[in-house]
């Protein structure tokens, strides 16, 4: 699905407009009576107290109009024109006058602390004050409303952004009103995904309120999110008439004194996500614990009997190279990856130590082969690309890291964004019990596994994130999200494969 800035949503309405032949208020009343039928769906006629705070811009109209659908149709509502500005939009102004002429019903105008209204736990709230056009902090006596309502308990819908958010910037001192669900129009915003924003969002739904589908089709966005739609077109179905060879060999880099379990981790990733061979190279220490826990992966180890690794040096001919989980940074293996990648000339993917190495060594980034993925966690990121102020600035760093270094970028955070050429791909899969020790290093394996079957490092990062996630989603049912492990997540990849193909009945 692809995510839209503000300036295309803009553009998205004038496309329709002119498409269409209608004025903007047409689209309001559009957009408005979808909402009032997204919540008559829910609702069907029960009787709730409903209050609508409505700002003086097109947000603001929208609400109106919904007002005006709900007090038509027999439901009990209150609606509130939240005075934040003298100025009101024509929209706003034309959804104003025929809620007014129709209902009877007029709005009550809050101009300060002393206006606002008492607000019961079982109340319904729709909030409409600002809209995706907000790009200051809201007064002082605005913020004051949404701490007034959020600490009120009652369900909020907010309508397409939750007030008091700014979809392309985290504002100073930012408050918002936190929603109990956004009922976002077309699209989701970026905003939603990002720690910093996403952290106001308990859960959000796309309303489709019919912009041009030209414009939607052919608009070329920056952000893309990553579902199972997105993910089915991504796999590669095997053929009758292969074998082992035909999905290619990973080969693991991992492993050390204590840390054998990242090394387990990550090969039998490999493997759960298809690699047709899978070999560990690990320290002497290692060996009869790999074997032992996955005979199934090949074992390949220095020549030293250290508890690190002290050379990388090796005879085969692998597809690809995984490195980093569980490697340690004793100086011995430090000097052993710098001599690695002076002559390695395999794809590779990174995480863990690895990245921890490369930040300490920053002059090792060039010589990473094109196309190399990296799979950061946010401390991890900020040792390679420096500290940033928000969510934003810290995408842009990202994205400049990526073009200078030929690199892929795997963000990980709760929704994974997957940089590089200028495009982020946010993954929409994944949940809390994710967050466990071990997840990262199967992470790694199962972007490994998808380059050695010759999926591209791009598409192999992207469908990654996505099984990982959809396989941790899966377990959950079974563990809850306190008892979910990382190897667990490795148990149920055939789990989110078949998933791909499952119908809506069989998901339920």
């Amino acid at each position: 699905m692809k995510i839209l800035s503000k300036e295309q949503i803009y553009a998205a309405d004038k496309a329709t407009e002119q498409a269409e032949h209608i004025p903007s208020f047409n689209l309001m009343e559009r957009a408005g009576g979808y909402a009032y039928h997204y919540l008559h769906q829910r609702l069907q006629n029960q009787p709730v107290n409903i209050k609508i705070f409505c700002g003086t811009g097109n947000n603001g109209g929208d609400g109106l109009v919904i007002a005006r659908n709900l007090i038509e149709n027999g439901y009990s509502v209150v609606t509130y024109i939240v005075n934040y500005s003298e100025s009101r939009s024509t929209d706003f102004l034309n959804a104003l006058s025929v809620l007014k002429n129709s209902t009877k019903n007029w709005p009550q105008l809050i101009k300060s602390e002393n206006d606002f209204p008492d607000i019961q736990p079982e109340d319904l709230i729709v909030d409409c004050i600002f809209g995706i056009g907000l790009n200051r902090p809201a007064d002082s006596w605005v913020q004051k409303l949404f701490n007034h309502i959020n600490e009120s308990r009652a369900y909020v819908l907010a309508i397409d952004v939750p007030s008091g958010m700014a979809i392309d910037q985290l504002l100073e001192d930012e408050v918002v009103l936190k929603p109990t669900v956004v009922l976002t129009f077309q699209t989701p915003k970026l905003v939603f995904f990002l720690p910093q924003g996403g952290k106001h969002i308990n859960s959000w739904e796309v309303l489709d309120i019919g912009l041009d589908r030209n414009y939607l089709n052919s608009v070329e966005t920056k952000a893309q999110l990553i579902g199972k739609a997105e993910a089915k077109q991504m796999y590669k179905p095997r053929s009758k008439f292969s074998h082992k060879g035909t999905y290619g060999h990973s080969l693991i880099i991992a492993g050390s004194y204590g840390k054998m379990g990242a090394a387990i981790l990550s090969g039998k990733a490999a493997l759960s996500s298809g690699s047709g061979l899978v070999t560990a190279y690990t320290t002497r220490q290692g060996m009869p614990i790999m074997q032992s826990a996955a005979p199934e992966i090949m074992v390949v180890t220095d020549r030293h009997n250290g508890d690190f690794l002290e050379e990388i040096k090796f005879d085969l001919q692998p597809d690809v190279i995984g490195i980093g989980p569980g490697l340690g940074m004793a100086k011995t293996t430090q000097d052993a990856f710098k001599n690695f990648l002076k002559q390695n000339e395999r794809q590779l993917v990174l995480d863990a130590d690895a990245l921890n190495m490369l930040s300490e060594n920053i002059d090792l980034l060039e010589l990473l082969p094109q196309y190399s993925v990296l799979t950061p966690h946010p401390k991890e990121l900020e040792r390679l690309i420096g500290s940033w102020s928000d969510d934003f600035e810290k995408l842009k760093k990202a994205e400049a890291f990526s073009d200078k270094f030929k690199c892929i970028l795997v963000l990980k955070d709760a929704h994974t964004i997957v940089v590089f050429e200028g495009k982020y791909y946010v993954n929409n899969t994944g949940n809390p019990g994710m967050a466990t020790g071990g997840s990262g290093d199967v992470l790694i394996g199962i972007i490994t596994g998808l380059i050695a079957q010759q999926y591209d490092p791009l598409t192999a990062s992207i469908f990654g994130v996505y099984l990982h996630g959809r396989a941790g989603d899966i377990a959950i049912n079974h563990t809850g999200y306190e008892g979910l492990t990382a190897g667990m997540i490795v148990e149920f990849l055939g789990q989110a494969y078949l998933d791909l193909f499952a119908q809506e009945s069989e998901e339920k």
